[in-house]
């Protein structure tokens, strides 16, 4: 089902060394402020890219809403979704009663040669909570907790309401895994 993909103003293309450098230098005129300056940039254009992804799902599938998607169907339609614009692959699970997890081991930002010390996606991080924000019709929270870019296997990424992503920051800022508070 992966389809085509109608970028038609509100959403452009940009490739994975666009993103590397973006991100390099972000990081290097900015510092530690460059991650927020990412995500921030990410969660406005998340409608954009919800937007990219209504008209993608008329195309493919013939539904005007997305909210008639199955429960048990969404992760694989996001996925083909996300792969069609060359973000990657997903898998989404639910974690705990309160979370979700995206997974993904080939996202177009992570940069397995940078060697970060913590995930690094932050555009994405944004992108995604103003995307499932838009989808959900309701605030969504998203943090990366493992990143390629740090070495890791995989991305992945916890979505849920604000309150719950607040008390996996705290959890983990003490030493603790995050799944134990979802």
């Amino acid at each position: 089902m992966a389809g085509v993909v109608e970028l038609n103003g509100d959403t452009v293309g940009l490739g994975r060394s666009g993103f590397q450098a973006l991100r390099q230098a972000l990081q290097a005129s900015l510092g530690d402020q460059a991650a927020e300056r990412l995500q921030e940039a990410g969660h406005a254009a998340g409608r954009d890219v919800y937007n990219c992804f209504r008209r993608w799902l008329k195309t493919t599938t013939g539904l005007d809403d997305p909210g008639a998607i199955a429960a048990s169907a969404l992760g694989g339609v996001l996925s083909d979704f996300f792969q069609a614009l060359g973000w990657g692959p997903i898998s989404m699970n639910r974690i705990g009663s309160t979370g979700i997890a995206m997974d993904t081991a080939e996202w177009a930002e992570a940069d397995p040669a940078a060697h970060a010390p913590y995930p690094s996606c932050h555009l994405s991080a944004g992108l995604l909570a103003g995307f499932m924000g838009a989808l959900s019709q309701q605030p969504v929270s998203v943090m990366e907790v493992e990143c390629r870019s740090a070495d890791q296997a995989r991305c992945r990424f916890l979505l849920g309401k604000p309150e719950a992503l607040e008390a996996v920051y705290q959890a983990m800022s003490e030493g603790r895994d995050y799944s134990s508070v979802l």
